[in-house]
């Protein structure tokens, strides 16, 4: 199939760089809070890479949680396949495509666990049957049949009938700790607006690059 002809010309809003914050989580801040007010469908949701020890790239849509100064915090199962990726090698990439703005932000880092107290206050908050869903998959695993996984499901919530659902020891969250963090604006003529800011020690040095 020739997609040669699918090709859309970008708007002229350009990205100036005395209009970026000094702070790239702040500016990510602006950027998230804008798509979120236009409405985007699940703006929160990311391509995040990991790559395995033979050195082969995997990406995967997860869904940011939260963010802060301190980084971006994704959850999952701890015996996944991207867990085990980041056990070999703790850093990844993080892509929002925000295609409707012409935008896309990537994000750079080192990957660290967060405490079991921060994972079980975000647990809490989630809905029972998410909560369950944490208990019954082992994700990644290969599986015979989807009937064993309603199986599973129904066996988990018979378990947890009465009172609340406690945290799995294999479930948490990850936070991804920016050294890199670049925003694409997208342009006429495919002269699209690149703002990098690359971390230096306490600072962030921010440049342009060419498209």
């Amino acid at each position: 199939m020739d997609l040669a002809d699918f090709r859309k010309e970008y708007s002229d809003r350009g990205l100036k760089r005395e209009d970026m914050d000094a702070d790239p989580v702040v500016q990510f801040s602006t950027w998230f809070s804008q798509a979120t007010e236009l409405g985007l469908h699940e703006p929160n949701a990311m391509t995040l890479a990991t790559v395995d020890a033979s050195g082969m790239p995997y990406q995967r849509t997860v869904l940011l949680k939260y963010f802060d100064t301190e980084g971006f915090v994704f959850f999952t199962n701890y015996q996944s396949r991207k867990a085990k990726q980041l056990e070999q090698n703790p850093r990844a990439s993080l892509l929002f495509p925000w295609i409707t703005l012409e935008r896309q932000v990537i994000i750079q880092g080192t990957v660290e666990k967060i405490s079991t107290a921060e994972s079980l206050r975000y647990f809490a908050s989630r809905p029972r049957e998410s909560q369950i869903g944490a208990w019954v998959s082992n994700q990644s695993e290969v599986i015979t049949s989807r009937k064993l996984l309603m199986q599973k499901l129904a066996e988990i919530k018979e378990k947890f009938a009465a009172g609340e659902i406690p945290l799995p020891s294999f479930w948490g969250g990850y936070r991804v700790v920016p050294q890199m963090i670049e925003f694409w604006q997208g342009g006429p003529a495919r002269l699209h607006d690149r703002i990098l800011y690359r971390r230096e020690d306490a600072t962030w040095n921010i440049e342009r690059l060419s498209p």
